[in-house]
């Protein structure tokens, strides 16, 4: 059998395992106020964690107790001044209930709301469970800073692997010079000096050599023995020479990228599908967040009018009126060309529409798009957004609406453009699996 003990450390000295059960006993109350959060809060605060709160009668956790009324106890009571041996002690006329449970007051008061803290990543797994994001993808969106691997010097310690020969072998060379130890040229220089005059000694008769010659072989006999015992002494390679390449993670230098958000808020966009453009748009904000470090967003909204706006009007302002899409695409022409050459900024957009459009507005803005915008954008995607029954009208009568037959002939051909249809915030993510997809194939390629 296997045993596995968890040591590691809650973090920042919380109870971690308490912090997970009480998140899993409230999580229908956690969602609720999540997506209170998501219609309130801005497009730019998705990557940030968030404080709900929660009702505190959501909080009270089921318990046994004895009841008021019913069944036989036997009770040991103190001593008092009250009651003697004999006497019949009333019972209580209280309703049923047992110690520390609430009761009215006739001032209306009532239990606290309990307000709870989500971290970042907290945030973001509730946010990403609406959508139906695969595990994977969860995971990379999280991770909005990257990192390379880029050299950092030297170090006397490391694995073999990044053992640097050129440098060991520098140090190793400069430790031998600076020791003077004996090179093998030079004792095998030395041992030819004294073969040759042990051989001259054996060419003569008395087998013995002169006196000079005689105190040079000791000499170099000794000079000999000295250069092995140093040679030994100091060895060719030393711990201490060795060197390894040292590396470290640092953020992966990314470019700058603006995003356009273009919404028509005509009369017939209600206000469920601006919230599904909302979320789409957040989504998107954090994708892009993944990539560059520096992310402009630029809301354009439209009727049969454009205009460049804040988060605040873009989204809560109660102009209405017809549609005319081109107005919001020459707006966005105009910006780019003001503010963000293609040469400096990687540009995506997002258009959010119900698809309806002035009839003859439609080969404008296919003009618009293919001449003008395509060719800066990175990324263009375009979410039509439908409620229910009329996705099953569309379906049933294989109609389309007037934007959409706009937009197919030049998404057929262009693949940095897509369509989608969006009838619940589950419907999103075939948008973004599609938009990886591309990022993915252009970054191999």
């Amino acid at each position: 059998m296997l045993y596995i003990v968890d040591r590691r450390k809650n973090p920042t000295g919380k109870s971690l395992g308490n912090r997970q059960r009480f998140m899993r006993r409230a999580k229908a109350q956690i969602k609720k106020a999540v997506e209170e959060s998501i219609r309130t809060r801005g497009i730019t605060d998705i990557n940030n964690g968030d404080q709900v709160i929660i009702p505190g009668k959501t909080l009270k956790e089921p318990g046994f107790h004895h009841a008021r009324r019913g069944g036989n106890r036997d009770y040991v009571l103190p001593g008092n001044k009250k009651f003697v041996q004999g006497d019949r002690v009333a019972r209580p006329n209280e309703d049923g209930g047992g110690a520390g449970g609430s009761k009215a007051s006739p001032d209306g008061d009532g239990e606290d709301e309990f307000q709870f803290t989500l971290t970042r990543d907290e945030f973001l797994d509730i946010f990403f469970e609406d959508l139906e994001l695969p595990d994977l993808l969860k995971k990379s969106l999280k991770q909005t800073t990257a990192f390379r691997n880029a050299r950092a010097g030297f170090s006397v310690q490391g694995t073999p692997a990044n053992l640097s020969l050129v440098r060991t072998m520098r140090n190793s060379l400069a430790r031998r010079i600076g020791l003077r130890r004996p090179k093998t040229a030079e004792i095998r220089d030395l041992e030819d000096q004294i073969t040759a005059l042990q051989e001259k000694a054996n060419k003569r008769p008395s087998g013995k050599l002169t006196k000079p010659d005689d105190e040079k072989l000791h000499a170099l006999l000794a000079d000999l023995e000295n250069a092995k015992r140093r040679m030994k002494s100091i060895p060719f390679i030393d711990p201490i020479d060795t060197r390894y390449n040292q590396f470290q993670q640092i953020p992966d230098p990314n470019t700058q990228a603006v995003m356009f958000c273009l919404m028509d808020v005509s009369g017939s966009m209600s206000e469920q599908m601006k919230e599904l453009g909302k979320r789409f748009f957040m989504l998107l904000h954090l994708f892009l967040h993944r990539r560059y470090e520096h992310v402009d967003v630029v809301f354009i909204r439209h009727t049969s009018r454009a205009s460049e706006v804040d988060e605040e009007t873009f989204f809560y302002s109660r102009e209405t009126g017809g549609t005319i899409v081109s107005t919001a695409l020459e707006e966005m022409k105009k910006v780019l060309k003001d503010r963000y050459p293609t040469d400096q900024w990687n540009i995506y957009a997002a258009q959010a529409s119900d698809g309806d459009n002035y009839s003859n507005d439609g080969a404008k803005c296919t003009a618009l798009l293919a001449e003008d915008l395509l060719p800066k954008c990175q990324y263009y995607a375009y979410i039509e957004i439908t409620d229910e029954r009329e996705a099953e009208i569309f379906a049933a009568a294989e109609g389309e609406t007037a934007l959409w037959k706009s937009y197919a002939p030049l998404a057929a051909v262009n693949p940095r453009f897509s369509l989608k249809r969006v009838t619940k915030a589950a419907d999103i993510f075939p948008v973004f699996r599609e938009l990886f997809a591309k990022n993915r194939a252009e970054a191999k390629t």
